[in-house]
């Protein structure tokens, strides 16, 4: 179970999020260059579908990644997402999806997005199922030619 939820509150479960982030990072890592740098992209198909790792920015500590689909008319859609790497302590971690342009722990529910009170449980543990199903099922493409 993700957290321990009654009718008013969420509390997170760190240890469930943090097992996440650490697999999150393993993943990831085996589908980004070594040792990258600004402008690498990856592009990658698996059933069909084509998706795209960009290198956003690189510091000492930490690697921004943006994530995206580049299908028209995707059976199933992947949401554009910025995923955060951090070295030193070995974790991965989505920081905006879609319109969220912050994920936060937890929400208040109910609240104007409508967004969940694990949201940000949903979202990393979304992304692990992905990263798994691209190193599964997929394969090294050329690189998607536009920015959007």
């Amino acid at each position: 179970m993700v957290g321990v939820v009654d009718s008013n509150t969420y509390h997170v479960d760190l240890a469930e999020l943090m097992r996440i982030y650490e697999t999150n990072y393993a993943k990831l890592n085996r589908l980004i260059p070594t040792t990258p740098t600004v402008g690498d992209v990856r592009c990658y198909q698996a059933a069909n579908l084509t998706y795209q790792l960009e290198v956003l920015e690189v510091t000492k500590y930490t690697t921004l990644v943006e994530i995206c689909q580049d299908d028209e008319l995707p059976v199933f859609p992947l949401p554009k997402m910025t995923v955060r790497l951090y070295h030193d302590a070995r974790v991965a971690e989505v920081c905006n999806c879609e319109q969220t342009s912050r994920v936060n722990a937890r929400y208040d529910y109910p609240n104007a997005k409508m967004l969940q009170k694990d949201e940000k449980f949903q979202f990393n543990q979304f992304l692990s199922d992905w990263l798994t199903f691209c190193l599964k099922n997929g394969i090294s493409r050329a690189p998607i030619m536009y920015r959007s």
